[in-house]
């Protein structure tokens, strides 16, 4: 049993297996650029949902909407993380034990290196240290039979610079853990006004998620309100500016402090960073039941293209309540499915939107009447009316005519209520995320570039030069593949040869 588990630990911790497990990380990395992720883009979800009905769930049974905190990427760098350490920690030992080791003797037949070349002249040993010093050599003298070897080796920064590289991708696995395990993140559309102002629990998020180090009690109590958003665009739609003009608070009290948010331009409250994702419109839609009571929602429609043609609902289960006794009957409930196209063209059919901006807004309205679900208790979507509803019956169409509203216009029912578009409001696709590994991700990041260069650039290599009655000779090989080598051991060999010239000149002088 021990052999095999120190069989199955040597086989992990090779770095042949840390490359296969590099590999697969970057190929489980893939989808998560390809498909839109819930930590970065909610609104982008919930569009490819709306796109791909059929598929999306199956992707998102797999975690293919938050690829980074899947089980399975998880499992694949955590296998890397021990990998690495076990492969990186013995090459640690041998690096620290060649840089106390001096470089070795040369072997006893020079003429076999790579690099070898008799000088002309004899040097001395303190001259050869001198040259090989200078050329950034480490140096050592070595005696064997009356000749004295000096040996010089250098490029021990490649391995350095390897080391680092591989320790820093360490760190950054460290830093995504640590930022997964103690980070947290919250998705909200937040409509203009006063009244959809909202404080930093996880009840007032369309969609969070915690890490496994935080709880709700542990967020920090700051308070937003969008008062304005102004977006402009281009002639062929795409966005120039985006510019949510919102109030905060980091006690938890009324929102006062204002603060221009743009995209790539977070505004930071206790840690936490609020990011401007996107935008869209709410319409307020009023609706007057059968005994003259008026109801008024305001909810987000979800874009459904990028020229920010809309869908959405308005539901009003407490239409209907007769006055004389005060009992609501469920069946009596009412419900609007709409179309919002924010710059219909002059003329039908209004399938698009001639811009984004909402310089000609219309509204399509569909009712239904009956049972809205809501009294039940479960959880339901507000963006939509509930479809099980729809297809069990206790939700009926209600005909009316079918017309797209201007702000002002109203469409009768066919109990003589009546629905009217009163306008709508802008809304800002927020994103409220902290996520405290962020600085050894980015130190990772810096410490792995400033590895790689001499891992790339740097080349290890050895030159001996003996020194004897005979004459001087000198030899030299690289541990790496390095093409100018050649080039390096001949102007080495001739500052030697030059220094060992000088010396018989001043020598004969004397």
């Amino acid at each position: 049993m021990k052999a095999t588990l120190r069989r199955w630990w040597r086989q992990l911790t090779s770095m042949r297996t840390a490359l296969v497990l590099l590999l697969f990380l970057a190929i489980a990395a893939v989808p998560g650029s390809l498909l839109p992720q819930r930590r970065l883009n909610i609104e982008q979800v919930r569009q490819y949902f709306a796109a791909n009905p059929e598929l999306a769930p199956t992707l998102d049974k797999l975690w293919l909407f938050d690829v980074y905190a899947a089980p399975w990427f998880a499992a694949i760098y955590l296998l890397l993380f021990t990998s690495l350490i076990g492969c990186l920690i013995p090459r640690l030992r041998t690096h620290l034990t060649a840089l106390r080791t001096p470089p070795p003797d040369a072997p006893a037949r020079m003429t076999m290196l790579p690099q070898h070349r008799a000088l002309d002249t004899t040097t001395t040993v303190d001259a050869a240290k001198a040259g090989l010093r200078k050329a950034g050599y480490r140096v050592a003298v070595h005696e064997t039979n009356g000749r004295a070897t000096v040996a010089g080796e250098k490029g021990y920064a490649r391995e350095a610079g390897n080391l680092l590289f591989h320790f820093s991708m360490m760190l950054l696995l460290v830093g995504v853990a640590y930022g997964s395990i103690f980070g947290w993140h919250g998705n909200r559309i937040l409509v203009a006004g006063e009244d959809a102002a909202f404080c930093n629990s996880l009840q007032q998020y369309d969609e969070y998620g915690l890490g496994a180090g935080i709880d709700a009690t542990s967020l920090p109590p700051f308070c937003l309100q969008l008062n304005d958003f102004e977006a402009k665009f281009a002639e062929d739609g795409q966005p120039t500016t985006f510019l949510a003009d919102v109030l905060y608070s980091e006690d938890g009290s009324a929102p006062s402090e204002q603060y221009d948010l743009r995209v790539n331009h977070p505004l930071d409250l206790d840690g936490a960073s609020v990011f401007l994702l996107g935008h869209g419109y709410a319409p307020v839609i009023s609706y007057t039941d059968r005994y003259g009571v008026t109801q008024t929602s305001t909810t987000a429609f979800l874009p459904e293209d990028m020229s920010l043609v809309s869908n959405g609902a308005a539901v009003f289960p407490d239409a209907n309540i007769d006055p004389e006794t005060g009992e609501r009957d469920p069946d009596s409930q009412v419900a609007f499915e709409g179309l919002f196209i924010p710059n219909a063209p002059e003329q039908p059919p209004y399938t698009t939107s001639i811009s984004p901006a909402a310089d000609n807004p219309r509204l399509l309205l569909i009712a239904y009447r009956g049972d809205t679900g809501l009294d039940d208790g479960q959880p339901r979507s507000v963006y939509s009316v509930d479809v099980n509803q729809i297809e069990s019956g206790e939700l009926e169409i209600v005909e009316t005519e079918q017309k797209f509203l201007a702000p002002g216009e109203s469409v009768e029912l066919d109990d003589g209520s009546y629905v009217t578009f009163e306008g709508f409001k802008p809304y800002a696709t927020l994103q409220v995320r902290e996520d405290p590994g962020e600085l050894l991700v980015l130190v990772a990041a810096i410490l792995m570039l400033g590895g790689l260069m001499p891992g790339l650039i740097v080349k290890r290599r050895r030159v001996w030069v003996r020194v004897g009655d005979e004459g001087t000779e000198v030899g030299g090989l690289t541990r790496n593949e390095y093409e100018g080598f050649a080039e390096e051991f001949d102007r080495l060999a001739d500052e030697i040869n030059e220094a060992g010239t000088a010396r018989d000149t001043i020598g004969s002088k004397a």
